[in-house]
């Protein structure tokens, strides 16, 4: 056991946490931009029809995938933090990590759901004919700017990940032992 007295996740746990952890953190950046890529076609739709099919596939996107990737994506990420060696408060790129995906997760669930509900009851609500600029709103609006922003903030964190910034925080009461095997 290493000198902190954290127990570690064995190889044969540790390494499908990881692709699990991979594969829901890239579903949910890819999820944020199949959003990205519909508002903007809805934005600059032509066509009261595909503004309508661009925002109800946006909802139904929305309902489906974003709790469970988001859920998968923070979890599995704590898991890892309690279960290696790079801990969850330990270094600052992995805090940071943390609490942006935990914001970004609450965002996610509680914002971006309600604007994506928001979009597909202006479109329900003119189910036939043409839905004017003034009808849509701010709408059409928050439906880019959310997912642009996700995006941008889940982009971010690939970087952390990949170059792992700002070395590790100054350990209290452990006299700034080095973690074995953590990298550099």
């Amino acid at each position: 056991m290493p000198a902190s007295g954290a127990r570690r996740l064995p190889p044969a746990v540790r390494k499908p946490l990881v692709v699990l952890h991979v594969v829901a953190s890239v579903g949910w950046l890819a999820l944020m931009l199949c959003l990205l890529a519909l508002a903007v076609a809805a934005l600059t739709a032509g066509d009261a029809d595909r503004l309508r099919t661009a925002y109800r596939a946006m909802g139904l996107l929305g309902d489906v995938l974003i709790l469970p990737l988001s859920l998968l994506a923070f979890l599995s990420g704590v898991a890892l933090g309690l279960g290696t060696s790079w801990g969850l408060f330990r270094y600052y790129w992995v805090s940071i990590k943390f609490w942006l995906t935990l914001g970004a997760m609450a965002a996610s669930v509680l914002a971006l759901t309600a604007r994506l509900h928001d979009a597909v009851r202006v479109v329900d609500a003119h189910p036939t004919g043409p839905i004017t600029v003034a009808e849509l709103g701010f709408v059409r609006y928050n439906t880019v700017i959310v997912p642009a922003v996700a995006l941008a903030l889940y982009l971010f964190m690939v970087v952390l990940s990949v170059y792992k910034p700002w070395g590790r925080r100054r350990a209290t009461g452990t006299g700034g032992a080095r973690i074995p095997g953590a990298g550099a």
